[in-house]
Order: structure tokens, then sequence, then C-alpha cells
């Protein structure tokens, strides 16, 4: 099976978590959280259009006993869903379960699954039927690499309390793009005004996008967001009121102001920026498709849908749309 590049995706959610999740037309796979350059790997293999057969090879590089736990999710031509786990993940589609009971993988092949959820722990809600599924709150997402917890495909996720309901994507908007939603539209041109001054008076400044952070919490970025364990504002004037966005610490190792994120400017207008601020431990950054690489302090880079920021000490952060 190849996966077809204007594929039909059904609407999908994800819940954050720690495992990276690969998603595409056809094929899903899920890697721990200390497996990035599998999961790099894994996603220009998908996004290329690759099987489930080579994206499994691509998988067990470097032996079976290496990898702590995976799930591979494919659909076929035949009305079948293959199923591949190992380690802490657990399947659920339609009348059909799976669970981790192997030493090797366990797998599953069943017929017309027309929804499933595929549970992976590190911050998803306790497992439950498939059939509350889409009761739960989620972030919607077609296609690309998240940090996720628990996947729900094949049903619409449902808003987060407070959050605004969005239509489920056009059946042809894959493009192989990461994307949440309706991400199609992510480098739209948004009205924010000249970065450093005041927005004009009743004009709100549109979010270009929303940071969802490891232990819960979310700010949108319509502004600049300082992000650290006890971060502080000391060099914007009153007019610009950053939003400051506090995260734990345990160890330490997160710097007090380590992190900025603001709307981009110029050439990156409509995007979201991140640069680190100095700190003392770094920022890595994960964008779909590519290797981590460290910030370097001082420089802009700009953010991708599905982008993720680890400041270290078991933080990181999500960047979804606005």
């Amino acid at each position: 099976m190849t996966s077809a590049g204007r594929a039909v995706v059904p609407p999908r959610g994800y819940l954050p978590g720690d495992w990276y999740v690969v998603l595409g037309a056809r094929v899903v796979v899920a890697v721990p959280g200390s497996e990035q350059e599998r999961a790099a790997r894994v996603w220009s293999l998908v996004d290329a259009g690759a099987d489930a057969d080579e994206v499994l090879d691509a998988v067990l590089v470097g032996g079976l006993s290496s990898l702590p736990g995976l799930a591979l999710v494919s659909e076929h031509d035949d009305a079948t869903t293959r199923v591949l786990l190992r380690g802490d993940a657990r399947w659920t589609g339609d009348d059909s379960a799976s669970g981790p009971d192997a030493t090797t993988w366990h797998e599953l092949r069943a017929r017309d699954v027309t929804s499933w959820r595929l549970e992976l722990g590190g911050g998803a809600s306790p497992p439950g039927s498939h059939a509350a599924a889409a009761g739960e709150p989620g972030l919607r997402v077609s296609a690309g690499l998240v940090r996720a917890a628990c996947v729900l495909h094949g049903v619409p996720a449902a808003s987060a309390p407070g959050r605004r309901a969005e239509p489920a994507p056009e059946p042809d908007d894959h493009d192989g793009m990461t994307r949440g939603g309706d991400w199609g539209q992510e480098f739209r041109r948004h009205p924010l005004g000249i970065p450093g001054q005041p927005q004009a008076p009743g004009v709100t400044p549109t979010p270009v996008a929303r940071l969802v952070v490891s232990h819960g919490e979310e700010v949108e970025v319509d502004r600049v967001v300082l992000v650290g364990r006890a971060p502080e504002a000391r060099r914007f004037t009153s007019t610009e009121q950053p939003r400051l966005l506090t995260v734990p610490s345990p160890q330490q190792e997160i710097s007090s102001t380590h992190l900025e994120v603001r709307p981009g400017s110029g050439a990156d207008h409509g995007s979201a920026v991140a640069t680190d601020l100095g700190s003392t431990n770094g920022t890595v950054l994960v964008q779909p498709g590519l290797p981590p690489e460290p910030l370097q302090p001082g420089i802009a880079v700009q953010l991708v849908p599905g982008a993720l920021l680890d400041l270290g000490d078991g933080v990181s952060i999500q960047v979804v749309r606005g």
C-alpha cells in the first residue's frame, strides 16, 4: 500500500503527551519521547508516501531491543486495519481492542474499522471506552508530527472547555504538511501592527499560534510571550504588556526568563517565532520532519505547525494553530 498524496483523512484529534506521533494519510506511527531521531526519520518517509512495511523497516533500524515502545496503525486497500504494538500502548477500534501482551510486539488485523483510539500514556486521561472519545477534550490534527498521549481517529475531537468549536477539515485538504485542523492557512497574513508598538485603539491582535505546555496550560501568541520558571518583563514598556508563562522546574534547569515566543514580522509575519534568551541549559527545537536542533541564544527561529520546544526539566511546549 502506498499513501495517496491527496487521500481523504478522517477527522482526528490528540491529547498532548510524551510520545512522538507521526500521522500520515494511511499510516500512523508512535514512538516514545526518547526516540526523536526515529520520529524524524519516520516522518520523512511518511511525508514522502512510504507504505507501512517501509516505515516499519525504518523504525526497526538499530534493532527491536533498543526500541522501548511502538505503535503502528496502517489502513489497507482491502478494508483491513493492521495494528502493531510494543511497550506502553493500547489500541481500541470499534469492537476490537489490543494491548501490550507480547515480548516482541502484539499484532492485530481488523476489517471495516471506521474509528479507533490509541492510548500511549504520559498525560492522557485514563483509558476509557472508545464511544466516550468524542466527548473528550482534544486538539485537532490532520497530518504531521506531534507529541501526544492519545490519538483519536475517525471521530471529531471535542473542544476543550472555553475553546471555540471548529469545523472538521475539508476531505481533500491533505498535502503532506503538518496541520492541526485547518492549518492549511497557517501562513495567513494577520493585521498585527508593528512589533514593539501598541495596537491602534479598537484593534484586537489575532493570535498566530497557541502554545500548549506539557503540564496542560495553554497560551495564545497574540503578543510577546515570555517563558521561564519566574519570567520578568523588565525590558518591555507598559504598553507592550507581554504574557508571562511560568513553568515548573523542580531541578532549576529552566532559567527564570528562558524563552521568548512572539508574532513574527517581515518574512515571518503571520507565524510565531521563538528566541532563546541566553538560558543556562538551552532550548531544543524539534520541527516536523527535521532532527532536533538547539536554539542559538538571541537568534529568532520561525515555528511551523507541530513544532516542539524542549526547555528541559521535563517541560516541553507544543506549537499549534491560534
